[in-house]
């Protein structure tokens, strides 16, 4: 069975969402597909397919999403129902729940990890 497209003709867990270098978010975010975040977030952060975090990315907020890369700085949970990377440059304060996760070393990593067998 084809999945429905959007209006645009564009699937929408194939879009990409940018929160560019010195643009800062206040609110909640949420897509079927990927955000990236190089500048900030003040809310949380829910996408179907993966959240990436930029090394000079910053999420107050918590991030639930299917797969994640964080290089900068997030304050608040995180729950990857799939896979992730904590990069060498990234600071987590906060409750951490995943399926599979990989640290680089230099990684910050303050509060609680708690993996899962599956999804929820």
């Amino acid at each position: 069975m084809a999945r429905e497209k959007e209006g645009n003709g564009v699937q929408p867990e194939s879009t990409i969402s940018v929160i560019g270098p010195g643009m800062k978010f206040v609110g909640d975010c949420e897509t079927e597909g990927t955000i990236r975040v190089d500048g900030t977030v003040e809310g949380s952060i829910k996408a179907g397919k993966a959240v990436v975090i930029g090394e000079r990315g910053l999420v107050k907020g918590d991030v639930s999403t299917m797969d994640a890369v964080v290089a900068g700085r997030t304050l608040g949970n995180l729950i990857a129902e799939s896979r992730l990377e904590f990069q060498s440059t990234c600071q987590l304060d906060g409750e951490v729940r995943a399926r599979r996760i990989q640290v680089g070393e230099g990684a910050i990593l303050n509060g609680s990890v708690h993996m899962i067998a599956k999804a929820g």
